[in-house]
């Protein structure tokens, strides 16, 4: 059977030839391939090419510097069946560590083999420091469009904080400019609610970005639901980003229609009132209390979001 072809691609391939060891401990020399795999280790991969070699499952780690944060087990179980039924086509890449090898790509092949209680998986053992080995297994996520945007995001963010490097610099260490590496990191500044929909699908980096021209938390969680529910485009979405900033202010949330002081327990309260009236209404919302009496703010951008908010409350225009 004729050896594999690598699907790493040039850039990931270039890189490991060019890795450079960081310390004495990262030149440990390519051991020996161990003895064939016994009949009831045998497993369904195809003879690995020149330059690699079996190594035992159970003697490869993961790599603290994987930049995946979700391995799905459907994927998992998929990924397992077509190496049951088709063999391995692409071997893992790993590096010596201690008595151990450290994967720097291939993890769910890797865990995948797991599954199949297959004892050995074909590799390719490599002398890599710890920031090429950091920047090979972004890479080697990116070149297989496994990430989503913000584990991309952390991946570039990790190799800039671990290895004391410039955005220029984590920029060329993965091939990409470095505009590409700065917009990735912008999309950490939004909270873990948008950070959740862009991971899930459910907003585009398309969208982020048009929410990021916001610089209230709160109004661009609101408006980011708003896109999900109404299924806006990022076309949509900067309409309706410039219609609120072109919206009146509102009053200062849980003030006093008297001007009195509020207690700090009412004013939480009121605040708490008001966050779920927004999440609820899709639509920013101020809460003036007293006593006595009050009154309730809802904001809206047009004729259109008008109607949207009465339908919302089950008011016949």
């Amino acid at each position: 059977m004729a050896a594999p072809k690598s699907r790493l691609g040039r850039g990931l391939g270039g890189l490991i030839a060019n890795a450079a060891p960081a310390s004495k401990t990262d030149t440990a020399k390519t051991p020996a391939a161990p003895p064939p795999p016994t009949a009831q280790q045998q497993q369904p991969s195809a003879p690995p090419a020149p330059g690699f070699q079996e190594v035992p499952v159970q003697a490869v780690e993961p790599s603290p510097y994987q930049p995946r944060r979700e391995i799905s087990a459907e994927q998992l179980n998929e990924l397992a069946e077509s190496i049951r039924s088709e063999g391995l086509l692409q071997p893992i890449v790993v590096r010596k560590h201690g008595e151990k090898f450290q994967l720097i790509a291939g993890e769910r092949r890797w865990r995948a083999f797991q599954l199949l209680k297959i004892k050995t998986i074909p590799a390719r053992v490599v002398d890599a420091s710890n920031a090429s080995s950091a920047a090979l297994g972004l890479i080697e996520n990116l070149q297989r469009e496994g990430l989503n945007p913000i584990e991309e995001a952390y991946g570039y963010a990790s190799l800039m904080r671990d290895f004391d490097l410039t955005q220029e610099a984590a920029a060329e260490r993965v091939g990409k400019g470095r505009a590409t590496v700065a917009n990735a990191l912008r999309l950490l500044s939004l909270d873990g609610e948008l950070q959740g929909y862009l991971s899930k699908g459910l907003l585009s980096v398309g969208h982020a970005k048009v929410l990021l021209g916001l610089d209230d938390a709160a109004q661009r969680a609101v408006l980011a639901r708003r896109v999900i529910e109404e299924g806006l485009s990022v076309r949509g979405t900067e309409k309706l980003v410039l219609s609120h900033k072109k919206a009146p202010g509102s009053p200062a949330p849980a003030a006093s229609a008297s001007g009195r002081a509020v207690p700090p327990m009412e004013a939480a309260a009121i605040a708490s009132i008001e966050k779920k009236l927004t999440s609820h209404l899709g639509a920013r919302v101020a809460v003036k209390h007293t006593p006595k009496r009050g009154r309730i703010v809802i904001e809206y951008s047009g004729n259109e979001d008008l109607q949207r908010l009465l339908e919302k409350i089950g008011v016949e225009a």
